[in-house]
């Protein structure tokens, strides 16, 4: 039997079947292996006489992360609050990045529109709206999920962001009845606290599928390498051949597509600070 992992605590595994869940555990096979089965691991299953099943076969990955353990993300909806707090643009495209490392579709989820300026929101639309399908929602008011459900039907998505901006508000407005618990924002710090204590993927009533994924905030990127960076922003795409030199980053050498494009206003210079500082932090993390 062929099902999708949608749970797992303390070494139990529950594999959806169609319409039904199956308590499972894994084959011992697997941990020898090194290998850890995943919440939103498509799997072959076998059930016993007593109505568990055992996990037999993890098929092959589209990718899978490790800080939430989950697999096969079809799109990363990355949130960020137009205020309370304002948005970090260099935070978001650390995100950005971590979501084309892993080749997964991209969707940016403005959350607290009801609470935003005009300013940020148009800047907000000036940096990303030729790059990425934005969605532009309001939790306390309800609005803009429309738009959001059409961009994640049919695809498996993990919301990700920093703490405090919203997701698990947002996962309550796109499946109700399920009530995720929501982190109480800290006074003081204004950060949300993690409350989730495991990870699970859910089915909503308009044809997708969520994680629900507590503490999504490690920055994978930094394990690209600097030749890499570059195709993590696909708006440079464009421009890479018109370097002179083919090993070329794009940050002091003579003749770079990619510097001119971002002087002629074809690249935003916000997103090639970000460009910038993240390249630092892959040279200085080599140093150790």
């Amino acid at each position: 039997m062929r099902g999708i992992i949608v749970k797992g605590i303390a070494g139990f595994y529950y594999v959806k079947v169609e319409n039904k869940v199956y308590q499972c555990k894994a084959r011992g096979k697997f941990k020898k292996q090194g290998v850890v089965p995943t919440v939103g691991d498509l799997v072959e299953i076998q059930v016993l006489d007593d109505g568990d099943g055992v996990v037999n076969v993890i098929l092959p990955r589209r990718n899978s992360f490790l800080r939430p353990p989950i697999a096969n993300v079809d799109c990363m909806v990355v949130v960020i609050s137009a205020a309370d707090p304002e948005p970090n643009f260099t935070i978001l495209d650390k995100f950005l990045v971590m979501a084309e490392g892993n080749r997964t579709d991209v969707v940016i989820c403005v959350n607290k529109v009801e609470i935003a300026s005009t300013e940020i929101l148009l800047k907000i639309k000036e940096i990303y709206k030729d790059i990425y399908p934005l969605a532009f929602v309001s939790c306390k008011e309800k609005i803009g999920f429309e738009k959001l459900e059409l961009l994640l039907k049919n695809k498996k998505s993990a919301l990700a962001g920093p703490s405090g901006v919203g997701k698990s508000t947002i996962l309550n407005c796109l499946m109700p009845a399920e009530d995720i618990e929501v982190g109480e924002i800290s006074r003081k710090t204004r950060r949300g606290k993690h409350t989730t204590r495991h990870v699970e993927i859910f089915e909503t009533n308009f044809g997708a599928m969520l994680f629900d994924t507590p503490g999504f905030t490690s920055f994978e990127i930094l394990e690209a390498e600097e030749d890499q960076l570059h195709f993590y922003y696909p708006e440079m795409a464009n421009y890479i051949s018109n370097c002179k030199y083919d090993n070329c980053r794009h940050i002091k050498e003579p003749h770079c597509g990619v510097m001119a494009a971002v002087e002629e206003g074809l690249i935003s210079k916000s997103r090639y600070k970000s460009y910038l500082e993240q390249m630092i932090e892959i040279r200085e993390k080599k140093k150790y």
